[in-house]
């Protein structure tokens, strides 16, 4: 899969038999369609499926960053905010093939998440230890 901002091929990464696809270049991280959502189960992050429908659903964020085409489809994708302050601005494809995030917006994502909704099984920490260790911002 090639990178939507930076063009690069991108790696496979797997994660719990969840397979992301991540640009060593500039540290974005794409999720096809319920990655994210069952890297967050598997973790024992309580049910984050109101949350992603209400992204997915949400109306274009504006902004003055470029949009991105979707690596699946090449179709631009819609900018859309996760949060309070400050706010998460992700890409998401109109066609739901996936969600786009920046290097370290993953992990600022997880952060949150999981102070807003504890994990089951405390292992909150062990997914923010991969996230921070996979998806580090860039440099």
């Amino acid at each position: 899969m090639i990178c939507p901002v930076c063009k690069y091929d991108m790696i496979v990464v797997e994660y719990h038999n969840i397979e992301l696809d991540y640009c060593n270049s500039c540290k974005g991280v794409w999720f096809d369609s319920g990655e994210l959502e069952l890297m967050l189960k598997s973790q024992g992050l309580e049910e984050p499926k109101t949350f992603f429908d209400g992204i997915l659903n949400s109306q274009e964020a504006p902004s003055s960053e470029k949009k991105r085409n979707c690596p699946i489809c090449n179709d631009k994708m819609k900018k859309a905010t996760i949060g309070g302050q400050p706010e998460i601005l992700i890409d998401i494809c109109h066609d739901k093939h996936g969600l786009w995030f920046d290097g370290g917006e993953v992990n600022q994502l997880i952060r949150r998440l999981a102070g807003e909704h504890p994990p089951k099984h405390g292992s909150s920490g062990q997914v923010i230890s991969f996230l921070e260790e996979v998806f580090e911002a860039p440099q």
